[in-house]
């Protein structure tokens, strides 16, 4: 059976803040099978901002779980994503999930990974999915050449750029900060 997929998500840290985007494309095999999913989610009235790719119903799963640890653990990000990451690499169930994760605050960025794996990522950019090592080469891009610009409007462009070459990335962008 082939899975529905969802595709590019991008998380810039600049300046002082966060913003995280993703396309709205969910592929079947080699068919776009909807053009305007919502692949970001806020989480805490606002405070955490995730974008997930892979298998749609594994990426809702791991949400689900990942907002049990954030109150399991008071609210800090950074351990509830070690824990979910714990959970995964022991919980057969989990294991065979595949879906990865950004997640954000307001002074923080990870990726958690389909291997269980929670990273930090290099130059304050995490990008997921399809089409995410073009919008992470138009962040690089950005930071370097257009630091002007806000982590928003990084993240926008970077996701245009993906979406102007990548057939897994359309332009039906949504871009959240953490409140």
């Amino acid at each position: 059976m082939t899975k529905i997929r969802s595709t590019t998500v991008v998380g810039i840290y600049h300046n002082g803040e966060v913003a995280v985007g993703a396309d709205g494309q969910a592929t079947m095999d080699k068919h776009i099978a909807k053009s305007n999913v919502k692949k970001i989610r806020k989480l805490l009235d606002g405070k955490i901002v995730t974008g997930f790719a892979g298998s749609t119903a594994d990426a809702f799963t791991l949400l689900e779980r990942f907002e049990e640890k954030l109150n399991a653990y008071q609210s800090n990000m950074k351990r509830a994503a070690i824990e979910l990451a714990k959970d995964w690499r022991k919980d057969q169930y989990l294991r065979k999930l595949e879906a990865m994760m950004v997640v954000a605050n307001k002074s923080e960025l990870l990726i958690i990974s389909g291997t269980g794996d929670v990273l930090e990522p290099d130059n304050q950019i995490a990008a997921i999915g399809s089409g995410s090592m073009y919008a992470h080469a138009a962040a690089l891009a950005l930071k370097k050449h257009a630091p002007h610009l806000s982590a928003e409007e990084m993240v926008k462009e970077s996701l245009n750029i993906a979406a102007d070459i990548c057939i897994y990335t359309n332009h039906n962008l949504m871009i959240e900060k953490p409140a």
